[in-house]
């Protein structure tokens, strides 16, 4: 495998302006593939850095909450550069209450952002995939799309939702040179769970070390964060030749969470 073999090579990656999309965007980046940033964040910082690496970089600011922006997305990128060749859906949101308690706009936002977005982003690439007998769809679903926690009822549905329709991509296209997959991440240090720590730290009065030891004791064996880069990592196998007959996997990278 060269070390540019995406080179040439359209990617797109939703929620990628920080956190875990932009360090799958940069991995892909590093592998020759002209990178599609997307999110709410500041994006300027990311595209700059996506430049750096020697390949192009457009964003797109798509509210993935909602269909006809989604559209707009891919429209603008096959009329700028062409058909999407690595589409990674990892555009997520978080709320956590109980169920009786959870606000139901907060569900549907939801569902609409960590599921249906990914159903409408492969729905609208697949066709170009198809056109040329290969494509990699890469979908970040999370550990609770394997297994479940309290007060999470909207993130737990939807990624066991993403789960299922990675599966069902997967058979749809068992034939062609496309896969599609799902990487299911425990705890990944990004900004977002940065700010979980410190809360935690603030709110019983420890440090940061012994509130990181806590969040991670609860869940993960291993007592580590997975990295962004260890996600981009394992994004790139699958994208590689070596990934070729690797098709509807949900694949944990959880220190152990799920096996518990």
């Amino acid at each position: 495998m060269s070390e540019k073999f995406l080179s040439g090579k359209i990617a797109l990656v939703t929620g990628s302006t920080s956190g875990i999309g932009l360090g799958i965007a940069k991995c892909l980046a590093q592998s020759g593939a002209d990178i599609v940033l997307n999110g709410f964040g500041e994006h300027i910082q990311a595209v700059h850095d996506i430049q750096s690496l020697g390949v192009k970089a457009l964003f797109h600011g798509a509210d993935m909450r909602k269909p006809t922006e989604i559209q707009d997305l891919v429209d603008t990128v096959e009329k700028s550069w062409g058909q999407v060749d690595v589409l990674v859906n990892n555009a997520g949101i978080q709320h956590v209450s109980s169920i009786e308690d959870f606000p139901t706009e907060k569900w549907d936002d939801v569902i609409a952002i960590n599921l249906s977005s990914s159903f409408h982003t492969t729905r609208l690439v697949l066709p170009g995939m198809l056109q040329k007998n290969w494509g990699r769809i890469i979908n970040i679903a999370s550990v609770h799309g394997l297994v479940a926690s309290v007060n999470k009822s909207a993130y737990v549905a939807a990624k066991h939702g993403l789960v299922g329709l990675t599966k069902v991509t997967a058979l749809e296209t068992a034939t062609t040179g496309i896969t599609c997959n799902a990487i299911c991440p425990g705890w990944v240090l990004t900004p977002l769970v940065q700010h979980q720590v410190d809360a935690k730290a603030k709110a019983m009065n420890i440090s940061i070390e012994d509130a990181t030891k806590q969040l991670l004791s609860e869940k993960e064996p291993s007592m580590q964060f997975t990295t962004p880069e260890e996600l981009g990592a394992l994004a790139i196998f699958l994208c590689s030749t070596a990934g070729n007959n690797v098709r509807g996997v949900a694949w944990n990278m959880d220190g152990g969470w799920a096996a518990q």
